[in-house]
């Protein structure tokens, strides 16, 4: 099967995998960060080789289909693997495609920065995906879960937690929207793994400061 064709059967997994959720996680999620991770690895060297862009492209897309946060059957944690296998593709590049996707989430380096995959791709598929957890995008993308979710705008009892343990950070009870900036979105600029996505993460972080200011100064009044 050519690389065209697998890569289309990966965008109807993607839409018919993820017409469940809600906006934040949704087949547009997926897309946009395909579409940034190949701008990325194009300033990054990796145009240079086809098969690094392949696993780029795939990995990127397939990178959300088993989000812990939106299973609905154990079954669903094998959809990636099984897809790969079925459409003949190669063993390196199936290993290299699971392996970014086990390693970019965020709670996988709760405590301090690893390696999380010694697949080159790694980086710029997952500064991709954080790109799109920040910035005006990021920025609706967390009021549209906290929404989907029941979870509280901002409650100034309830402080960001700053002993965050993965089963903490997993665990969203007793949370605020405003709160996950805090915890995770203000982060991730420090996060990078690639100049790129640095040179991107510097205005999107930017924006997102002064957004949460000017929030909190619209919560009390001040503005």
């Amino acid at each position: 099967m050519s690389k065209a064709d697998i890569l289309l059967k990966a965008e109807e997994l993607v839409k018919f995998s993820m017409k469940g959720n809600d906006a934040s996680h949704d087949a547009a999620h997926a897309f946009r960060v395909r579409d940034l991770a190949l701008f990325l690895a194009r300033e990054e060297g990796f145009s240079a080789s086809p098969h690094s862009m392949l696993i780029v492209e795939l990995a990127a897309l397939l990178h959300d289909i088993a989000d812990y946060k939106y299973i609905r059957d154990p079954s669903e944690e094998k959809t990636v693997e099984k897809f790969l296998v079925d459409e003949g593709v190669d063993e390196n590049t199936k290993t290299s495609v699971l392996s970014i996707i086990k390693g970019m989430g965020f709670k996988e380096e709760i405590g301090g920065l690893r390696e999380s995959s010694q697949c080159p791709e790694f980086g710029v598929v997952q500064d991709a995906d954080r790109l799109d957890a920040i910035g005006a995008i990021g920025i609706a993308r967390c009021f549209t879960f906290g929404g989907s979710r029941n979870i509280a705008l901002h409650d100034p009892q309830i402080k960001p937690r700053s002993d965050l343990s993965k089963e903490k950070y997993m665990n969203k009870d007793e949370q605020t929207s405003v709160n996950h900036f805090h915890e995770k979105l203000l982060k991730l600029k420090k996060l990078m793994k690639t100049k790129a996505g640095e040179r991107r993460a510097e205005r999107r972080h930017k924006f997102m400061e002064e957004f949460v200011e000017e929030f909190y100064q619209e919560w009390d009044g001040r503005a």
